[in-house]
Parts: structure tokens; sequence; C-alpha cells
């Protein structure tokens, strides 16, 4: 006997590895699935045990229907741990004209309701909620979300073929609540003016307006999908409070043939604050409910979890008045964010890059110090380096001032807009059609054999680049690890032998006597410099790695 468990909530089917040991009539799973459960909690819980008898071949055992109100509801991660309970599988009749069930067996399930989770169906990046399902866990409010749909200027005709130019209209999310404007017909410059209000419960979540035509208006054909028009993003964070932005937003929108700019959309923001000391505390508490941290999801189960989410909040939004279509909520989800794109990997690796410009800049100023290309300023760190090794008490107050400074000097170029989609940050400009139509291929891929071979050769290249640079890193670090491990005897013996050295020095020198040393021969003038590496630097790249140890 091989029997396996299959359960199965609404749409979400997850199912048990084969029970241990093999063959016995009383398996063991001790497996754990979570699956996303809406209000008013009306599906079942559907347990099936069924045993492979052959390839490809299930025969059921035994089934349950189990109400989700019998689980037991958790609010939170303090409560003690559900016991788990027996319940009775039941097979139906081999007469399939006799509707009555017979007992099969039992099975040992422990089963609960976690409220004290935060359900995504979201992108993690672009958030709008962060509070748990538990409702007395929910923190109070710290302010209020006010967001004025005005209009939208030089839209680009969605309908030119059926003789309209595009009946537009905007849906907004912020937390749970979703909203949608009236669809102002045959025109490009639409005038809303619609006003929505929504609680803020944390500053740093984000509010998504997106443009999109009517493709129920004017179609010969009975009604296309909903075509999209734009974007926009606010995040909370960066606004400042009590202030009223109006501003006009550039719609933007990717296709297969390039990027195209589709109009400019005119919005009212507001955030205004009315718990000042609850909004700054939140600064310091973890983003995510506490189950979250106590009890992880793993990345995978966490992905699986929300794609579900968004499968449950599209079905719900299709039949509301008026209704949201299922194209609408995907891309006001971000539903495939998570698909393969050359051009966001490329976007992402000059993200990475970015970071180091200021780390980089500071070593061409360390560098220009060292070199002495400005003999006045060399001469200036000296004596600050020298004040602050006679009074190091001074380092810190000095480095956190020099910080304090910068802010301020920094604040006359703070942003005087809500920030907007960046076409040069997400290499949108100059981006290959071929790379696009990638981007844009269904899953599996539908292209012919010839371009899906190009396309794996060249993924093959990228990912020989990003292979080699992380084994480089990798080496790196196996050589720091090397110094100790023996692995070579003498690099080893020559190490340890130096640090007794060394410690005896550190421990018979004044601090401050080996700083000054150090850091004069460091900001010695380059006559004194050889052009050839230093000693450490060649022990160290002589250290071994286990790099010469793979395949």
């Amino acid at each position: 006997m091989s029997a396996c468990v299959k359960l199965q909530l609404a749409g979400q089917l997850r199912r048990t590895r084969p029970g241990a040991p093999p063959g016995t009539p009383n398996p063991i799973w001790n497996e754990e699935f979570m699956f996303v459960a809406s209000e008013p909690f009306d599906e079942p819980l559907v347990v099936t045990v069924e045993d492979r008898v052959a390839p490809g071949r299930d025969e059921m055992l035994g089934r349950i229907f189990l109400p989700l109100a019998a689980a037991m509801p958790r609010h939170d991660h303090f409560g003690k741990p559900v016991e788990p309970r027996w319940y009775s599988l039941m097979r139906p009749s081999d007469d399939p004209d006799k509707k009555e069930v017979k007992f099969a067996s039992k099975i040992q399930i422990r089963m609960s309701l976690d409220f004290g989770y935060h359900v995504l169906d979201e992108s993690t990046y672009y958030s709008s909620d962060l509070q748990p399902s538990s409702k007395p866990a929910r923190k109070p409010s710290i302010g209020m979300l006010e967001l004025g749909v005005l209009g939208a200027r030089n839209l680009v005709p969605m309908k030119p073929k059926d003789g309209r130019t595009t009946d537009a209209y905007c849906v907004a999310k912020y937390g749970p609540k979703w909203v949608r404007t009236r669809t102002i017909l045959d025109t490009l410059n639409p005038q809303w003016n619609e006003q929505y209000t929504w609680e803020v419960f944390d500053p740093c979540t984000v509010i998504t307006v997106v443009v999109f035509d009517n493709g129920q208006i004017g179609s010969k054909n009975g009604g296309g999908p909903d075509q999209r028009i734009g974007k926009v993003r606010i995040r909370l964070s960066t606004l400042e409070t009590d202030r009223v932005y109006t501003h006009f937003y550039p719609l933007l929108v990717l296709n297969p043939s390039g990027l195209k700019k589709t109009g400019e959309l005119h919005l009212a923001v507001r955030f205004t604050c009315t718990a000042w000391v609850n909004m700054m505390a939140l600064y310091g508490r973890p983003l995510l409910p506490k189950m979250h941290y106590t009890q992880p999801i793993a990345v995978m189960q966490l992905d699986y979890l929300r794609h579900q989410a968004m499968q449950i909040v599209a079905a719900r939004l299709s039949r509301a008045e008026p209704p949201l279509r299922r194209e609408v909520v995907e891309y006001m989800l971000d539903v495939d964010s998570h698909m393969f794109s050359l051009r966001r990997s490329k976007a992402n690796f000059h993200r990475i890059t970015s970071l180091f410009f200021g780390f980089l800049a500071m070593l061409k100023w360390y560098d220009g110090i060292r070199s002495w290309w400005n003999s006045i300023t060399t001469v200036l760190v000296h004596m600050l380096f020298l004040i602050l090794i006679c009074y190091p008490e001074l380092i810190l107050p000095t480095i956190f001032l020099y910080m304090f400074m910068i802010g301020l000097w920094n604040y006359r170029f703070r942003p005087r807009h809500p920030s907007h989609m960046d076409t040069k940050l997400s290499h949108a400009e100059l981006t290959h059609p071929d790379e696009l139509d990638e981007e844009f291929d269904t899953f599996p891929s539908s292209r012919p054999a010839e371009i899906v071979r190009m396309r794996y050769d060249r993924l093959r290249s990228i990912g020989g680049r990003v292979q080699t640079v992380v084994g480089d890193l990798a080496t790196q670090g196996e050589r720091a690890h090397a110094l100790l491990s023996w692995r070579d005897p003498r690099a080893t013996a020559i190490f340890v032998f130096l640090s007794l050295v060394v410690a005896v020095v550190l421990y018979v020198t004044p601090f401050q006597v080996l700083m000054v040393i150090g850091m004069l021969y460091l900001l010695r003038h380059p006559r004194f410099r050889s052009r050839m590496p230093s000693v450490p630097f060649n022990f160290y790249r002589r250290l071994p790695a286990r790099s010469d140890m793979l395949l």
C-alpha cells in the first residue's frame, strides 16, 4: 500500500508524500499545509486518502468533508498548540444506484484557522496593507489618506477601429478597499472629479491607481478585455503630512512593441496624520504581524499562497457591482511580477551596482588623499586624524555630527513631488524588441523552437557570467576561512605565528601609537610607495579555496 492524502479547499489542491513506512496499513505523514481561506468560510476542506495501484492510477480509500467552522481559531502565537483530532473517512458505495456511504477508516488531522497572519495578495514591494487578519490584533489607525481622481489628458485612442477614442475609468486600491470611478465615454481628456478616503495604519505602504479602457462599451464583437492605459504608485512615507499634492503623473505602458506613453493622470493626494507618536513608533516595529516571525512561512509556500489569494480576490471582485474583470485585478496586483524578464534583470543589476557608487566615491577620495593630489587637503586630513587619535572620545561625535550636517545640506534637494515610474531605472527605453517579446511570451513558451533555443543560449551565457561573479565572491570568503583551517599548513602556521606577534605588540604598545603609525604609513607620499601589490594582499591571494575541488 502506498497511501497519500489529497487536500482541496476551493481551487487549492495539495498532496502529501506516500505514507511511511511503505506498505503499512497505518501510514504516517507528518506534513503541514497552509491554505488561503476567505470569509464567510463556506467552502469545506475535502480530505481524500488515495492508494497508488498503478502508474497514473489512484484508488480512493476514503474521503471526508471538513467545514472550516470546525477548525480551532488562533489569533496569536501565544496560545496552546492545536490538538489533533480523529475523523472518520467515508467511502461511497460501489453500487452507483445507491447513495449511502460506508465507513472506511480514520485519519488524524490537526486543523486551525490562523488569524494572526497577514494574507498577502499583492507584491511585497508594493503592499498597501500589513495588518493581521485578526481584527482584535489590529492596531488603531494613525491617519487618513485622501485621493482625488481629477482627470486625465492626452490619452491615446484605444478603439480607433470601432470609431471611438477611449472609454476610460480608474481603479484605486489601498488596503482591502478597492474603488472604481465611473467610465467617461469617448474622450481623450476625461474628467472624473471623484474623491475617496482610506484609513492608514502604516505609513510605509503604497497606494496604486490604474487607468483602464472599458472594453465592454462600443465593441462590435461582444466586448473584449479592458485594456491597460497606465499605472501610478505612491508610497505614503514619501508624502509630507497635511500637504495636498496636485500633480500630473505620466501613464506608461510596456508592450511587446516597446515603451509607450499613453497620457497623463491628474491626482490630488493628501496624507493626514492623527497620531504622531504612534506613527513615529511604527518605524521601529516589524512590518508584518508577529506570526510571520515566530512561525515563518517558507518563501516558496508564500508565493503559492499569494497566487491563491489573488485568485480569490479576482473571483470576488468579478461579482462586485460594478464588477472588476480578472485582467484588471491581475494588473493591479502584479500577478506576473515573478516571471523572468531580461529587462528587469538588467535593471536590478544596475540598481545593485549603483549602491556601490558612494563607496567607490569614498575610495576615490581616499586615493586622492594618499596620493597627495592636493597637499593642503592631505595635511588637513593628517591634522584631523591626529586630533581624533589624541582625543578618541571625539570620534563618534564627529561621525554623527558629519551625518547631521549632510542631512541638513541634502534637505534643500528633497523631492518636491511624489515619485512615479522611472523609465531609465526600468531599462524600458532602449530594450531590444526580442527581449520584450520574451518578457510578454506565455508560460510555457508559445514561440518556435529556434527562437526558444536562441533565448536559452542567451540565458546560459548570462547565467555563466553570474555564476562566475558568485564563484569569485565565494572564493574570497573561503580564503578567509582557510586562514585557520590548516588546509595550507604553511600559510596557517605563518598566520598563527603572526597573530601571536601582533597580539604581543598590541598588548605592550598604546593603541594611539599604533593608529598613528598605521595611518601615517597608509598616507605616505607616493615616492615612498611601490606599485607592486602589498605583502598581505599577496599572502591572501595565495590562500587555497574550495574552487579547486569542483568538478
